[in-house]
């Protein structure tokens, strides 16, 4: 598996800051806010996720999420459904009210663009013994 070690100072935009929503997630990622469309209905930034890091389950209500993968390894699992390993290029697209999570490999760093509209409900942390039992 890479490392992509370049993840870290960011590829097509800066890394950005220590993202600010870090309690909703385990391990480091950083954010950066790229664009919100002029109705402010729909935010875009780019996400950096150091390996073993991802986000807690969550729903998106009123809205969704798009994914674009620019760099690294990453996951992507829907309630109830096998995760998907995620890799440059790939896209994802999760409807409202979806309960998912996303996040980098254990070997590797995870670099996304999020799209989203709506609101997140943030819920409990996808389990250590979960996320290692992926391979």
């Amino acid at each position: 598996m890479a490392n992509f070690p370049e993840i870290k100072t960011g590829t097509i935009f800066s890394a950005g800051v220590l993202n600010p929503y870090g309690e909703f997630f385990v391990g480091d990622t950083d954010l950066t806010n790229l664009v919100t469309s002029p109705d402010e209905k729909i935010g875009i930034g780019s996400v950096s996720f150091e390996p073993g890091s991802r986000n807690n389950w969550h729903i998106h209500h009123d809205g969704y999420q798009i994914l674009l993968v620019n760099a690294g390894e990453g996951w992507y699992q829907e309630e109830g459904q096998p995760a998907q390993s995620l890799t440059k290029g790939d896209t994802i697209v999760t409807r409202d009210g979806v309960k998912h999570w996303h996040g980098a490999k254990k070997d590797s760093w995870f670099e996304h663009i999020a799209i989203t509209a709506g609101t997140p409900e943030w819920l409990e942390p996808v389990s250590d013994a979960d996320y290692d039992a992926l391979v």
